[in-house]
């Protein structure tokens, strides 16, 4: 038998479908099977263009950046609804789209349903941080920008289910973003989801934000707002620190020629804070493997995300949490 493919909106993202469907076939170089969600027509010209060949499953409607989530309702034939479709019906192991994250989003929530005991689903972004694995797992990055004490201790569940099974980190370290490391600071939802996380195995109390890649914590919990802002600010600010090197690199000779001896170590730190080589990040919480990436993916980041969808539907993730 076969194994299962992974179900790409290859129609969702800037630079769809081009870059979906050339990353799709880097991925299926690498191993992972892929079936391509979208307008066959389109679909089968860059294919060929690409001089590859995927399977297709015929989607002719498209939620469009400019829409609300919602429009999932209407248009039921939407490649994102679709590609849902297919891990719900057990014709594909994952989904993945780079295209409305809301969308992606809802379309998750309406078909799949949540995980029984989980209220409500989030977005875990793994981070390069001086931790065992290399990274940390913040959870969430943007789903829920309103949240109670009782869901961040079910993002505290997800985080370190998935750190663990998927990542390969054994007994995670949890930590809460807070103002302070003292138990007592923080806001009436940190005080309370405080209470709650002493429950959780591996808690180790609230961590600063300079501390969140310090390596203090595996899993880093918060609100969907905060870790949205947190992530922005930490892809950000590895852009401006990269382009302040490449200037101190440029001023003079002798700074150019020192530049030519790092030059190879500075390639692979800027891969290791390069937001593609994480592809997308999973939405956890929900009964099945979704990924949602960056609308301005290129087809690496496709690649990446592809890769690891598949890595998540294969592990022990859902069978732990009783999925």
């Amino acid at each position: 038998m076969s194994p299962l493919p992974v179900a790409l909106d290859a129609m969702g993202g800037d630079h769809a479908p081009r870059e979906t469907v050339a990353g799709a076939l880097l991925a299926e170089r690498e191993g992972v099977p892929v079936v391509l969600v979208g307008d066959p027509e389109r679909l089968r010209e860059e294919l060929e263009k690409a001089g590859g060949d995927l399977p297709i499953v015929p989607a002719r409607e498209v939620v469009s950046m400019h829409e609300p989530a919602t429009a999932v309702r209407r248009k039921r034939e939407a490649s994102i609804n679709v590609a849902v479709r297919l891990v719900k019906e057990q014709r594909a192991k994952a989904a993945v789209s780079m295209g409305h994250s809301g969308a992606t989003l809802a379309a998750a929530l309406f078909i799949l349903g949540r995980i029984k005991g989980i209220e409500r689903p989030a977005i875990l972004a793994e981070l390069p941080a001086d931790t065992r694995s290399g990274r940390v797992h913040l959870i969430d990055a943007g789903a829920n920008a309103d949240v109670r004490p009782n869901h961040l201790a079910d993002f505290a569940r997800l985080g370190r289910v998935y750190a663990e099974a998927v990542t390969g980190v054994e007994d995670p370290k949890v930590a809460l973003l807070s103002i302070g490391e003292e138990e007592t600071k923080g806001n009436q939802l940190v005080l309370a989801a405080h209470k709650l996380l002493k429950k959780t195995p591996g808690f180790v109390g609230n961590v600063e934000g300079r501390d969140i890649m310090s390596g203090a914590a595996d899993v880093v919990v918060t609100d969907g707002f905060t870790g949205n802002v947190v992530l922005k600010l930490a892809e950000g600010e590895a852009k401006t620190i990269f382009k302040w090197i490449k200037e101190a690199l440029s001023d003079g000779l002798k700074t150019k020629l020192g530049a030519l001896l790092v030059k190879d170590a500075l390639r692979r730190l800027a891969a290791r804070m390069d937001p593609a080589e994480y592809g997308a990040m999973p939405l956890l919480g929900v009964r099945g493997a979704v990924f949602i990436g960056h609308g301005a993916s290129d087809r690496r980041a496709v690649k990446n995300a592809i890769l690891r969808a598949a890595r998540l539907a294969e592990s022990d993730f859902f069978k732990t949490l009783g999925a």
